[in-house]
């Protein structure tokens, strides 16, 4: 239960309860359209006049549009099903990277248009911003010259304020304290842009995931392994950010403090144990983070090869990963210690080799959790196709006209 603040509140009005219902309304479309409004009428429990009302308002708004007719006839007429105007605008999506920036274009609703594309990431946060505009601009023209741009989403592999925009530490960027937002509206002016953490948007991205299996899910943590480790966590079907914008950074909670050095700073964090340098680091036996020549082969070799060579019978590079997974399982005990979660969510491009890996993250997790039922704590891996951070990105600009206002 949410207490209410006496010195900062707001009440509820009128139409306070209509705007929710009309939230629900789009909620329910979005997650089971095609949907008739008698269908909406079960699944809301009211009168089919209070169903006609909003619709009505919707269509008028152009945020739902009526589709085909349905076979069964409904008091002598057949039903008209309803829909998402996903139409109405693109949102774009990008999940910025150490070495490189991936960028999706979507409707209102998420679906995907076109290609995912990618390419390098600036440093200088100038030159960053001039680069993604020009990349918006090539895709809007590629994909048939779209107008309407609903916004970007951004994914950022460090702290940010989504608040002011700010990046306040991102330290595989090197950035602190940038304001996005501000180069943005230079670049790209009156185009809303928000700004999400890596493992809080992988987060969202399950929030807002319409699978029947992520329903109920109101108390979930996510971890995403790869350049860094990020984690977002979700108490009773919410983002937990806090006060600081920190929230949830146990990537940065050491397991030894005499460990390798983090691109922190500081020594024996979870994120050098386990991010994909570390485990190719583990590989070629020597710290890959410092800057020193390297050959082709170590520089252009990826986790993707490791697990291909871990398959192909390389005993060397099967050690690697098992010592990775026995790393991510300690961590992942104290995630579930701290927070005990109803289910945990893992992605990055490590969970390719689950089946090599899991029983050793089991058995760590297990090892290190204080009670046997934590031990026990379902975990889902999400498959890098499902792109979870350009979908978290997808869900900072379309999830609002989904999400109920908040009354304190």
């Amino acid at each position: 239960m949410r207490r209410i603040d006496p010195k900062n509140f707001s009440k509820a009005t009128r139409g306070t309860s209509r705007e929710i219902n009309r939230q629900i309304v789009l909620t329910l479309i979005r997650t089971h359209q095609p949907l008739s409004r008698a269908d909406l009428a079960r699944l809301m429990e009211t009168n089919r006049a209070n169903i006609t009302l909003l619709i009505n308002e919707l269509l008028e708004e152009g945020l739902v549009r009526e589709g085909a007719q349905g076979n069964l006839r409904v008091r002598g007429r057949k039903p008209t099903f309803l829909y998402i105007n996903s139409a109405k605008g693109v949102a774009i999506a990008l999940d910025v990277r150490a070495t490189r920036t991936f960028m999706m274009v979507t409707d209102s609703i998420g679906k995907q248009i076109g290609d995912i594309i990618s390419f390098p990431t600036k440093y200088d946060p100038t030159e960053f911003v001039a680069s993604i505009s020009w990349q918006i601009r090539k895709a809007l023209h590629d994909n048939g010259g779209i107008a309407s741009c609903e916004g970007i989403g951004i994914v950022i592999p460090g702290m940010v304020d989504r608040k002011t925009g700010t990046v306040i530490n991102a330290p595989k960027l090197g950035w602190k304290y940038v304001n996005l937002i501000e180069i943005f509206e230079k670049e790209l002016p009156g185009t809303e842009v928000h700004l999400e953490n890596s493992g809080r948007a992988c987060a969202l991205s399950q929030i807002w995931s319409t699978r029947e299996d992520v329903h109920g899910q109101n108390d979930s943590v996510f971890v995403s392994v790869s350049d860094g480790v990020g984690v977002g966590v979700v108490i009773n079907g919410e983002l937990i950010r806090g006060k600081h914008n920190t929230a949830g950074e146990f990537g940065h909670v050491p397991l030894s403090i005499d460990g390798p050095q983090c691109s922190c700073g500081a020594n024996g964090c979870w994120e050098a144990y386990v991010s994909n340098l570390a485990t190719l680091s583990r590989y070629f036996g020597r710290n890959l983070s410092r800057k020193q020549p390297e050959s082709i082969e170590v520089v252009e070799f990826t986790i993707e090869d490791l697990i291909s060579r871990a398959r192909s019978g390389d005993s060397k590079a099967l050690i690697a990963l098992q010592s990775t997974a026995r790393y991510l399982g300690l961590g992942l005990a104290s995630v579930i210690n701290a927070i005990d979660p109803s289910f945990i969510y893992i992605g990055g491009e490590i969970t390719e080799a689950w089946d090599l890996i899991e029983s050793q993250v089991r058995e760590a997790i297990k090892e290190r959790t204080l009670i046997k039922e934590l031990g026990n704590t379902p975990i889902r891996i999400v498959p890098a196709v499902e792109h979870p951070r350009l979908q978290g990105a997808v869900a900072l600009v379309t999830a609002p006209a989904f999400a109920a206002p908040k009354v304190a």
